[in-house]
């Protein structure tokens, strides 16, 4: 890509002679650091030479991957890297371009599924506490005795059984409850 195939929401970085990188939108001086958090905030960067036009993105990016791999044990595979090195002719380049491609796509099929198990997840443990909510809310709407449940309701009648008995045996006044 030239500067005249550049997508109106790619930042331009300029790379001089003296490795020096230039952000053409925020017109500074950054950093593979500055570049990376580009990436990471969803944004496109493309990487040109400020003399020849040539477009360095793919080199700038492989740069930014190996210099996060020096501070992490963490990173590809040795025996892929050392595969990438031995596939200098075109045809293996190309199988492992795109076994990369094809592991990464896997990556990102099995991350969508996990992040979509866990949404479901989180829905099945709420739903239950959202019934719970929409329960209690609609028997506190309600008068207690309609709609309610036989045992309920016979539960209620016990107890309004007991007051009246309650009330039979002290006319005017509540006993206090005994000292056991």
């Amino acid at each position: 890509m030239n500067r005249q195939e550049t997508k109106a929401d790619t930042v331009l970085i300029k790379k001089y002679g003296n490795r020096r990188l230039y952000d053409t939108a925020g017109s500074r001086y950054v950093n593979l650091d500055d570049l990376a958090a580009f990436i990471r905030k969803g944004k496109d960067v493309q990487v040109v030479d400020a003399k020849t036009g040539q477009d360095l993105t793919r080199v700038v990016l492989t740069q930014i991957i190996t210099e996060d791999a020096k501070d992490k044990p963490t990173g590809l595979p040795l025996e892929l890297l050392r595969q990438l090195i031995i596939a200098s002719d075109e045809v293996r380049q190309e199988f492992v371009m795109w076994y990369l491609k094809s592991a990464f796509d896997t990556y990102q099929k099995v991350q969508d599924a996990v992040q979509n198990r866990i949404t479901e997840v989180q829905s099945a443990i709420l739903s239950p506490v959202d019934m719970m909510k929409r329960f209690l809310g609609a028997t506190t709407q309600t008068p207690p005795h309609v709609g309610a449940e036989p045992e309920l309701d016979a539960l209620r009648r016990k107890v309004a059984e007991l007051e009246a008995r309650l009330e039979k045996r002290t006319p005017g006044k509540r006993r206090a409850p005994r000292k056991r």
